[in-house]
């Protein structure tokens, strides 16, 4: 296990690493251009994760400056006690040791990811995907520059340029101590990890999210969160489904223009039963669609009875991530708000903010719909254990 390396160390690591990125701009750029010309797949969504543009870089030199500028997450203190005999007890935050993340498509996860590992003393084993290889490998060779820069060695930041089959013998018997696992992507890369590892895994999974449009809505305020839910179809916090309250006023008016404004936007729309008979849209095929996290240009549209007939659907069919509400009436918002059962909720603000940067973490390293040891977004300050530190002066029980 590498020591762990001072805090002024790691913030400058982060600092030169920022500096790297702009430096090295262009390059990672056409780089980048080089896989998504060699990716050949027809997963929109992955395409859409893989490209590496001005706006990227800039946020992945923005998430390097700000883990630089936070606070230490290791050795915190989170609790004290003084015993009977004298002893001094403290529980204080500290380092996994190593943690590895599998992830797919997203060469700025090689920046931020890594950089949370690192910020909170950990070392970090990459596992991306083959279709960035290339600009994961350049983002790599710039951590390791920085890490020299400051006299620490390469080995904080490793890639592991693994295939399927050695990823899963790697998991099986790890040729080196891993004590958390992270695998960011689809449902089937975090069943891979579940059913191969042989350490704890932090579930970054998937989405589905609601939005129950309550009686008491504002219906303008509605149709602007569900399009802003759909406004990035590859990310996890995107919109899939919407219930619409059989009691709200001018339902059927409202559903029309909710259908057309999607419509506007590229979205398929598809509907349940009644939607589908009043506003001839395409019906669902079964209920097992209520459980899909789409990632594509499509939405579900539904009606629902109440505001707890609501809740007791998303409870079964969503994918624990997020859920809104929108409606006037405050205490049927925290009825719902307490009720639904996933890790962000929402009173009339788009699903799209439960993002590590957006809820005022800085960054994330992955999005946990787990409940253990931390729920929604990894920041920072959730990325250790803790440990006891026990003061005495010869005391025995």
């Amino acid at each position: 296990m590498n020591t762990l390396l001072s805090i002024e160390t790691r913030n400058n690591v982060l600092l030169s690493m920022a500096e790297l990125l702009e430096a090295n701009r262009a390059e990672l750029i056409s780089i980048n251009q080089k896989d998504l010309e060699a990716y050949k797949g027809d997963d929109i969504s992955m395409s859409d994760r893989l490209k590496v543009t001005n706006a990227k870089v800039d946020e992945m030199i923005a998430a390097a400056k700000h883990l630089a500028s936070q606070a230490d997450p290791v050795g915190v203190e989170r609790f004290s006690f003084k015993h009977d005999n004298g002893m001094q007890v403290y529980n204080k935050t500290a380092s996994f040791g190593t943690v590895l993340i599998i992830y797919e498509s997203r060469p700025d996860v090689t920046v931020e990811a890594a950089g949370i590992a690192f910020k909170s003393g950990n070392k970090i084993l990459l596992k991306g995907g083959k279709e960035s290889l290339q600009s994961n490998l350049k983002i790599v060779d710039l951590w390791h520059i920085a890490l020299q820069k400051h006299n620490a060695s390469t080995d904080w930041v490793t890639y592991l340029q693994f295939n399927r089959t050695e990823t899963q013998a790697f998991l099986e018997k790890p040729s080196q101590r891993i004590d958390l696992i992270v695998p960011r992507g689809g449902e089937r890369l975090i069943a891979f990890v579940k059913q191969h590892a042989i350490c704890p895994v932090i579930i970054s999974g998937r989405g589905n999210n609601f939005v129950y449009v309550h009686k008491e809505a504002d219906t303008k305020t509605a149709i602007d969160i569900i399009i802003n839910g759909k406004s990035k179809i590859s990310a996890c916090n995107a919109v899939d489904k919407v219930l619409v309250d059989e009691n709200l006023p001018n339902k059927k008016e409202f559903v029309a223009k909710l259908i057309k404004t999607l419509k506007e936007y590229n979205i398929q729309v598809l509907g349940d039963d009644n939607t589908s008979k009043s506003h001839q849209v395409e019906k669902i095929h079964s209920e097992d669609v209520w459980s899909q996290e789409f990632l594509d240009y499509k939405i579900v549209v539904g009606t629902i009875s109440s505001n707890s007939a609501a809740i007791e659907k998303i409870n079964k069919f969503s994918g624990g991530h997020s859920s809104a509400i929108i409606t006037k009436n405050n205490e049927e918002a925290k009825l719902f708000m307490e009720n639904v059962d996933t890790a962000a909720v929402y009173h009339n603000a788009s699903t799209r903010f439960t993002d590590g940067g957006q809820l005022g973490l800085g960054g994330e390293l992955a999005i946990s719909t787990d409940k253990l040891h931390q729920r929604g977004p990894i920041g920072l300050q959730h990325l250790v254990t803790n440990k006891w530190y026990v003061h005495g002066t010869g005391q025995i029980r």
